[in-house]
């Protein structure tokens, strides 16, 4: 018995054809999915630094603890359809945090910096500063 019904009919289009507009939103954006993109990248990492390294074609992502230059080079390739030239990455390490009386602690974080080839360009960084 299924919890949430039968998930792997595929739903059909409405009687007119057309896809919705929010579909055809989805369509114009310039990432992919993509197996390997997903498991090694987490997030970008949005901050005045990375907004800074913009400038030079450089963009700053959080990547899974596993992540090496090759396999983070692939992702980015795959996800965004762009030429990657180099890869840098920084293990950042875990801090300790007072929370009132209580010791908490920050986690670490491995971030990957990703030099794109000169004239292409991230559409998800667009708009910062």
């Amino acid at each position: 018995m299924a919890l949430f019904g039968n998930t792997t009919e595929e739903k059909k289009p409405a009687q007119g054809g057309s896809a919705s507009g929010g579909e055809k939103l989805l369509n114009k954006l310039p990432i992919k999915e993509s197996p390997l993109a997903t498991r090694i990248l987490s997030r970008p990492r949005i901050t005045e630094k990375s907004y800074a390294l913009n400038a030079l074609n450089q963009y700053v992502f959080v990547v899974s603890k596993t992540a090496t230059k090759k396999s983070v080079k692939r992702a980015v390739e795959e996800a965004y359809a762009v030429q990657v030239e180099k890869v840098r990455i920084v293990r950042l390490p875990a801090k300790r945090r007072l929370f009132g009386k209580s010791i908490g602690m920050k986690s670490a974080i491995k971030k990957a910096i990703v030099s794109v080839a000169k004239g292409q360009s991230l559409e998800l960084f667009k708009g910062g500063m």
